[in-house]
């Protein structure tokens, strides 16, 4: 039997940013991790505990307001962490959860009322789809009723061969992570360009988060991830989102402090108006807050 690695847990002393941000600002992907919730045993990694009242404390260094908690791989379908974490805090938090294919109407009034907003398909991590490719498009067009979304993850070496489905879909699009296009590769790569062209077609968000996870190294500075941020931002601004990724799960490097990962914004979106589209404007948007 494969041993399952254990992540390394986040900086816990969070830094205070030299950034400010606009009141109202959301961190649109974060996780809690939190002892008592089972972990599905097909799981990619062993979370390190990381309960709202961490997170919180992170905001408060940072200036973040409002929350996007995003279902993790590791608990599968069973959405009651982070369903119970955004109670806590109900007006400042939205939801995006996992789901099977199975999901009854009820099911998904239920928790539009706990404040999910979109459903996650994680192709990228073990436990993180539960469902076939082709109950996509028809769930879809379930959730658009209700103002959802629909949020992938996956390689960027992927996304060509998923645009079809991705066009299809009756729901807006949210793609975590850049795409996780790899950084070096640069704004000219077919998959980047193609990431490009559906962002400015007008129906796909982007999270510009995760610069960690581009193959650029664990640490700042992260100059092979500007270009793409910036391309990003031209191709359609009010696309653009932008989350920390706490508590930066299946990572098993140096972690880097978050007030890092805010002020990449600084190099991304100079224009201080474009950092209030990307962090109040966009995501009061996308997840009805």
């Amino acid at each position: 039997m494969t041993e399952i690695p254990t992540c390394r847990p986040p900086i816990r002393d969070t830094r205070r940013a030299r950034l400010a941000v606009p009141p109202g600002s959301v961190d649109c992907h974060t996780h809690v991790f939190v002892d008592g919730y089972p972990l599905i045993p097909d799981r990619g990694y062993n979370p390190p505990e990381s309960n709202l009242g961490d997170m919180l404390a992170m905001h408060e260094k940072l200036g973040i307001d409002r929350v996007v908690f995003t279902q993790p791989s590791v608990y599968g379908t069973d959405n009651s962490a982070i369903l119970d974490a955004a109670a806590q805090i109900h007006e400042q938090a939205r939801v995006v959860v996992a789901v099977d294919g199975d999901v009854t109407d009820d099911d998904l009034e239920e928790l539009h009322a706990r404040g999910a907003r979109g459903i996650r398909l994680n192709l990228d991590n073990t436990g993180g789809m539960p469902m076939e490719l082709d109950q996509v498009p028809p769930l879809a067009k379930r959730v658009a009723t209700l103002g959802w979304h629909v949020e992938f993850l996956f390689a960027g070496h992927e996304l060509p061969g998923l645009l079809p489905l991705l066009r299809s879909l009756d729901a807006p699009i949210s793609i975590g992570h850049f795409g996780y296009m790899p950084a070096q590769d640069g704004v000219g790569s077919p998959p980047f360009q193609a990431l490009l062209d559906l962002v400015g077609e007008g129906d796909t968000w982007v999270k510009l988060s995760a610069p960690n996870r581009l193959g650029v190294g664990d640490l700042p500075p992260w100059p092979d991830v500007v270009p793409l941020a910036r391309a990003l931002i031209e191709a359609n601004p009010d696309r653009m989102l932008w989350a920390t990724d706490w508590p930066h799960p299946n990572k098993f490097g140096d972690q880097p402090n978050d007030a890092d990962l805010l002020e990449q914004l600084e190099l991304w979106a100079p224009d201080e108006e474009m950092r209030r589209r990307i962090l109040v404007d966009n995501p009061t948007v996308l997840y009805s807050f």
